[in-house]
């Protein structure tokens, strides 16, 4: 008989809903507990949700989460669950402000915890050690590290608990897991997806887990924060870095795995680890079999997804949960008949249902007539509300009050849009999406204040050329289902146009996508100078005019909306570029 039943719970919390958040794990500590469970982990921040920011510099919102912490103990042993070991992340304090080292922000007055809950208390805490300070996060600004590593006995099996970033950096709690032999090494994690991320996680793991001998189990959270997205993916492998479990990705999940773990020793006792002996539950009566024995559990392993799968399923939940949590009943967009509105239609509609989905088509007397049909079709395609408000009338009288020419003439159309989506927002409380792409916002091309209009942008963080492929791969997935194909075939097809002057094509103003998206990759993703990327082989004057465009776009895209990051390097958090400044000798 196994000796250990674990359950890690992939739940999605809210920033600041503690009782939402505790009501959610009660849930899953009912179901893991009715399955038999031994052990049920919940990911970093569980009950605050993650990331926290500056909120972990108010000594109310710590003093409440510590009172969420111990309530929750409490309501898990008055529903009877107060025997099921429950781990659970969350922020602690306030403490003293303290730098423990140079490294260490002097007025952080917070830690990131993990406790243990049994018995309606907090058995032990533990706090993250790494404070990571690179990419989204800063937690080193606002954060106190832990010093030392928990183990808990349960079952007969010690269990070391450590926090996300201490899995990922050598040193510190994972270097004393070997020496505290553990029998498995439980991490709660709050770990934001992008592209290919698996091809990182699962092997870090994998070489965790056989370089110390200790079964892994990975608990990671889900669900959209702002711009970040958290896939769970969470996963158990073995000291032999086989995958015993895994959760699937994108959504909430309970998963549970029978373990064999070694038996636990008579540990040599250290400063550094702290240990604490917990009760096994009793089985619960309708987990067992006649023979007393606990049904063998169904192997539950998820297999991977494609990778454009992935990617549309990060951009659907990023925006179903910006869209849920922040309260919008529904969300507006203009459709122009291109491309990049008839996909962020569809990731609209995958996430909220066509009911919640309101179109625009917004024609100028300079719209062709295939961008007005394919914006209708597109519309007849997802099933979403939609209706017709011509622009002409709203633009004549500023272009005859101000006499307005050229690109004057051509952006005030862009703002006559915004107008039209920011009223109907007004109207009905629709949440207005803006439908710009990476490829656009990395080169401004976009009129500010106009079509960049909106309050998320669920393709912000991807290239135009990108954009194509996940069209393609949405209408081949519908087909795959014997379902509507939701993006029409010349909307896929047609060269890209803002259609503000007569016969307009992006490429009169802009190099052709695969080009300038290339281009774009050396000089923002990779950070490479234009002499390097004129020696990867592009041409020299397009390498100077795009990086041109890049480094004077800085004031738009500041002002911007969020909207899902899906790469390692995204506007925003991962890009820090002052506006003011002259970068003509550093390109």
């Amino acid at each position: 008989m196994p000796r250990l039943r674990l359950a890690l719970a992939q739940t999605n919390p809210v920033v600041g809903a503690f009782e939402h958040n505790a009501a959610g794990i009660i849930t899953a500590t009912r179901s893991a507990a009715e399955q038999g469970a031994d052990l049920v982990a919940f990911g970093e921040m569980a009950i605050s949700g993650y990331p926290i920011e500056d909120l972990a510099s108010r000594p109310s919102f710590l003093r409440a989460a510590r009172e969420a912490v111990e309530t929750l103990a409490r309501r898990l042993a008055d529903q009877g669950l107060g025997d099921v070991a429950v781990v659970v992340g969350h922020p602690d304090g306030p403490f003293e402000p303290r730098s423990v080292d140079v490294t260490t922000a002097p007025s952080a007055i917070a830690q990131n915890c993990a406790s243990v809950l049994q018995h309606g208390r907090v058995i032990a805490t533990t706090a993250k050690y790494h404070l990571p300070n690179y990419s989204v996060f800063d937690e080193y600004r606002v954060f106190i590290p832990g010093d030392d590593l928990l183990v808990a006995r349960i079952a007969d099996v010690d269990v070391a608990i450590i926090i996300c970033e201490d899995l990922w950096r050598e040193g510190g709690p994972v270097a004393r897991v070997l020496a505290a032999d553990a029998g498995l090494l439980l991490v709660v994690n709050a770990s934001p997806w992008i592209a290919d991320k698996d091809e990182v996680r699962l092997p870090l793991v994998t070489r965790r887990a056989t370089e110390s001998d200790t079964i892994v189990a990975y608990v990671n959270i889900v669900g959209g924060q702002d711009d970040l997205v958290f896939d769970g993916d969470s996963l158990v492998v073995d000291e032999a870095g086989t995958v015993l479990a895994r959760a699937p990705q994108f959504r909430e999940h309970l998963l549970l795995v029978d373990l064999d773990p070694a038996p636990a020793t008579d540990p040599v006792v250290t400063e550094d680890v702290h240990r604490v002996l917990l009760d096994t539950p009793d089985t619960t009566p309708g987990s067992i079999a006649l023979d007393g024995q606990r049904p063998a559990l169904p192997r539950d392993v998820a297999e991977p997804r494609d990778d454009l799968e992935e990617i549309w399923n990060a951009l659907v939940l990023g925006t179903r949960d910006y869209v849920e949590k922040n309260g919008f009943r529904s969300v507006v967009l203009g459709l122009s008949g291109g491309i990049d509105s008839a996909v962020c239609a569809a990731i609209a509609v995958d996430a909220l249902g066509p009911d919640r989905v309101y179109g625009v088509s917004m024609p100028s007397q300079w719209s062709s007539e295939h961008s007005r049909s394919d914006a209708d079709d597109v519309a007849e395609r997802l099933g979403l509300h939609y209706r017709t408000e011509a622009i002409a009338d709203l633009v004549r009288p500023f272009e005859d009050q101000l006499h307005l020419t050229g690109l004057a003439a051509e952006n005030i159309q862009a703002r006559a849009r915004a107008l039209v989506l920011m009223g109907l927002s007004n109207l009905d409380g629709h949440l207005v999406l803006t439908t710009g792409n990476k490829t656009e916002l990395s080169v401004g091309y976009s009129t500010i204040y106009g079509d960049s209009v909106g309050g998320f942008a669920p393709i912000k963080d991807v290239p135009k050329t990108l954009v194509w492929e996940l069209a393609t791969w949405r209408n081949r997935f519908a087909a795959g289902r014997g379902e509507t194909e939701p993006i029409p075939e010349n909307s896929i097809t047609k060269p890209p146009s803002a259609e503000l002057r007569p016969d307009q094509k992006d490429e009169d103003s802009l190099p052709p996508y695969e080009v300038l998206d290339s281009i774009l990759d050396g000089y923002i993703t990779r950070a490479l100078g234009a002499a390097d990327i004129v020696a990867e082989g592009h041409d020299p004057d397009t390498v100077a005019e795009v990086t041109r465009l890049v480094d004077r776009s800085e004031w738009k895209r500041r002002q911007g909306a969020i909207g899902p990051k899906i790469s390692g390097m995204a506007f925003g958090r991962d890009r820090r570029l002052p506006i003011t400044y002259r970068p003509q000798q550093y390109r």
